[in-house]
């Protein structure tokens, strides 16, 4: 591969996880669809666990590049704080609802990563919890209407919701004497037999109203019967994740709108298709509505026990073609680029860069280079310093990911 040759096509690697859809991700990859498996994620980056491809000539992984040539693909300034590049780019496809989750820090991350490896627990074994040593910071894009639950509500809304539900009117108390961890605490360690005599009634309640197609989304019955029906073992297994449906914020996102979610930050996407950048990590802590491994112990240690304020943003204008989605993560930066048909734009990248078209056609030159981004390739990297012009031949919409270093235009 040329040393001096900075642009090139990226492949991505799909994830066929049982929540995902058969729409998003093969409409747009055609290549990725297998059979009638459910396609979740498509990952673009440089984890060792999925490292995407970079196509010219010849193909190469990803991480094996940087690791060989760090400071030459990443820029000087990347390559000495990281080491590595910082940031997974993903296309979601959440058909069913994802797991009550958390992330550690990237202190509790290092320390328990070690403290795993310590055990000789391997890298992959179910039971791991941690895959990595780094934190996941993270921010989602919708690109449709996309629900999820984020962080603990107010303490006004939490207490308004345990009045409004007969079933957990007992929570009450507790709450109001011992807090959001009090009450957390006491939810996700209850015995099996106490969930199902709180939740049964519930469901008995719940569960007709939305096969009768009489709940509707923005309302945490909807999303609990879902839940039920979804992840349900029989009355003598209820899934005590369903309480995080009603202790969490229930938000509903547009086109376009985004959210950050920082370590420590409670949540569940549920449905909807979007566009997320985080950290270089997989690190996942699970409390319940999930397949996958579960440990509440873990995930108790690194919640956040405080109500979240959430804060939907649409982009800050860099200039007219693209917006950028502010977050306090290092790690990590997310723009937009909206081009009309036959409007150009140009780039120029401090370190390496990644580029997913969600929408359109568009073609980057770089040199004597180009490539074509469209529907079977939508996807590309720019190393460090790569110069880029692009034309828009359709209505198009690109998403950049980059590191918040300085860039000049």
């Amino acid at each position: 591969m040329k040393k001096d040759k900075r642009m090139f096509y990226l492949e991505g690697k799909p994830q066929y996880f049982a929540w995902g859809g058969q729409v998003l991700i093969p409409s747009l990859i055609p290549a990725t669809k297998s059979g009638n498996k459910p396609i979740a994620e498509y990952w673009l980056g440089a984890h060792p666990t999925a490292p995407s491809i970079v196509a010219g000539n010849e193909k190469f992984p990803l991480d094996q590049l940087i690791a060989a040539d760090t400071e030459n693909i990443l820029g000087k300034k990347v390559s000495e704080k990281f080491g590595r590049l910082p940031y997974l780019l993903k296309l979601l496809d959440v058909k069913d609802m994802l797991s009550i989750q958390v992330h550690p820090s990237k202190k509790e991350a290092e320390n328990e990563f070690a403290r795993e490896n310590a055990a000789g627990i391997p890298i992959h074994a179910p039971q791991r919890n941690y895959k990595d040593d780094n934190h996941k910071p993270e921010l989602m894009v919708a690109l449709g209407d996309f629900w999820l639950l984020h962080g603990f509500k107010s303490n006004e809304k939490l207490i308004r919701t345990l009045q409004a539900v007969p079933e957990l009117n007992f929570f009450i108390p507790l709450f109001e004497q011992s807090g959001y961890e009090g009450l957390y605490k006491r939810a996700m360690t209850m015995p099996q037999r106490e969930v199902n005599i709180v939740l049964q009634p519930l469901l008995d309640r719940i569960v007709p109203l939305y096969h009768a197609g009489r709940l509707d989304k923005s309302g945490e019955d909807f999303w609990a019967a879902r839940a039920s029906v979804t992840f349900g073992k029989g009355k003598e297994l209820i899934d005590r994740g369903i309480f995080s449906i009603y202790f969490f914020n229930l938000l509903h996102l547009k086109k376009g709108e985004a959210i950050f979610q920082d370590a420590g930050v409670p949540h569940a996407y549920l449905e909807g298709h979007n566009v997320e950048i985080m950290a270089n990590s997989d690190n996942v802590l699970r409390g319940g509505l999930t397949a996958k491994h579960i440990d509440v112990e873990e995930l108790l240690k690194h919640v956040k026990f405080q109500e979240t304020v959430a804060h939907i943003q649409s982009g800050k204008k860099k200039n007219e073609k693209e917006w950028l989605f502010e977050t306090p993560a290092p790690d990590f930066q997310l723009s937009v680029v909206h081009l009309s048909k036959g409007e150009a734009f140009s780039l120029r990248s401090s370190t390496a860069e990644i580029l997913l078209l969600t929408e359109g056609k568009a073609v980057l030159k770089e040199e004597e280079e180009s490539v074509l981004l469209e529907k079977g390739h939508p996807s590309a990297i720019i190393f460090s310093g790569g110069k880029v012009q692009g034309t828009a031949l359709q209505d198009t919409i690109l998403f950049r990911a980059s590191v918040p270093v300085h860039i000049s235009e």
